[in-house]
């Protein structure tokens, strides 16, 4: 640090030099900045940066700030590798003070900012989910756990497996849970776990185990799961699934101690799954397409949100619907059907609408004789 009876040279966070005294300004202990960008475009700029090294960019910024008032909401610019790209300066501790040597300088990148965005937002409860009685009665049991983690000692839940054909709630069940319990969900393909290099998956894979431990209690969900846990018959097609399935084995097997972190993995596939980590759940749940009785409440709760008035046979199209999904329901009849009435200018959608949309849907015309009788 610079003696107080040394003049140090200040200068403003438009960059701007300005050589006077210290002004009774005091020294930043800590300044966290964020990346947002050129203040102007054109095309040959690239408005994203990559931080591969954190600590690296902590001294090359300090280098070139050395001295600079720093304001929160106020921004530094980079005048060395690539010329005017804006910095936000999120938190200045003390506020209104000066970069020095000692200065620590964090910076907020995307990856950190995930952190925090992990928690998925919606709207979605779990009185929404019709139907799945089995996966329900389940997830009263992670509710319990993640409320009271010290309750349940060696006998917590740790892996469980939701399998089904798409579309019948699998996602939906595990975003209601996370946004009724207020915990980090951390929901991924298993496809983006997949890396370009050997080590790359295995290295994603701890990472994201890792975060969520930091987080804890939390809810790890990694959506077709097949794509990555592999049987490893399948070693000719993909060579890294070997090291795929086992870093996936050791994070679940919980050598890296997990606690209060809950891992649900999904497929339409289970035949295909490796054996070995096939066998690390605990409990595979099935789920199943909608009855009668639910599909029928499946539909009264997406008519009430309609923006437009209808007057269908829900009796007729419940029996149509048969060997339909809950999303296939919502998304393939019931918005088709109002999109369609939209595009014809009804001011109701009617039962003509719902055909159009059972046509797309390549229903056989026998199955829908006699409908609009």
């Amino acid at each position: 640090m610079k003696s107080d009876n040394k003049q140090l040279e200040i200068k403003t966070t438009n960059q701007k030099l300005q050589i006077t005294e210290n002004e009774n300004k005091e020294f930043a202990k800590l300044v966290v900045v964020k990346p947002v960008g050129y203040p102007f475009e054109f095309n040959l700029m690239d408005g994203e940066i990559e931080i591969t090294n954190t600590k690296l960019f902590e001294e090359y910024a300090r280098d070139q700030w050395l001295g600079l008032v720093v304001r929160e909401k106020s921004h530094l610019f980079d005048q060395k590798i690539i010329p005017d790209y804006g910095f936000e300066i999120v938190t200045a501790k003390p506020n209104n003070s000066i970069i020095t040597e000692n200065t620590k300088i964090k910076i907020i990148t995307d990856e950190i900012d995930k952190k925090n965005d992990n928690k998925i937002k919606s709207n979605v409860h779990l009185s929404d989910i019709v139907g799945q009685e089995n996966a329900k009665q389940k997830i009263k049991v992670i509710k319990k756990y993640l409320e009271d983690p010290e309750r349940f000692g060696p006998w917590a839940p740790k892996n469980i497996l939701f399998y089904g054909l798409p579309g019948t709630g699998k996602t939906m069940l595990v975003k209601a849970l996370a946004n009724e319990l207020e915990v980090p969900l951390y929901l991924v393909k298993a496809t983006s776990l997949i890396g370009e290099h050997v080590g790359d998956s295995s290295s994603k894979i701890q990472d994201l185990f890792k975060k969520a431990s930091e987080n804890a209690p939390s809810i790890i969900f990694i959506d077709e799961i097949d794509a990555i846990a592999l049987h490893r018959s399948f070693q000719s097609l993909r060579g890294d699934v070997s090291e795929i399935v086992n870093s996936l084995l050791t994070e679940m097997d919980g050598i890296n101690e997990n606690e209060s972190v809950i891992t649900i993995g999904a497929t339409n596939n289970p035949s295909s799954l490796d054996l070995a980590v096939k066998s690390r759940f605990e409990e595979e749940i099935e789920f199943k397409l909608p009855n009668e009785n639910e599909r029928l409440t499946i539909m009264e709760n997406n008519l009430k949100s309609m923006p437009l008035d209808y007057d269908l046979d829900l009796e007729k199209l419940v029996k149509l619907t048969k060997g339909l999904s809950g999303r296939d329901i919502k998304e393939k009849i019931l918005k088709t059907s109002l999109h369609n009435a939209i595009s014809n200018d009804c001011d109701i959608i009617t039962m003509q609408n719902v055909e159009y949309a059972l046509n797309n849907m390549k229903i056989k015309d026998s199955d829908i004789k006699g409908m609009f009788e």
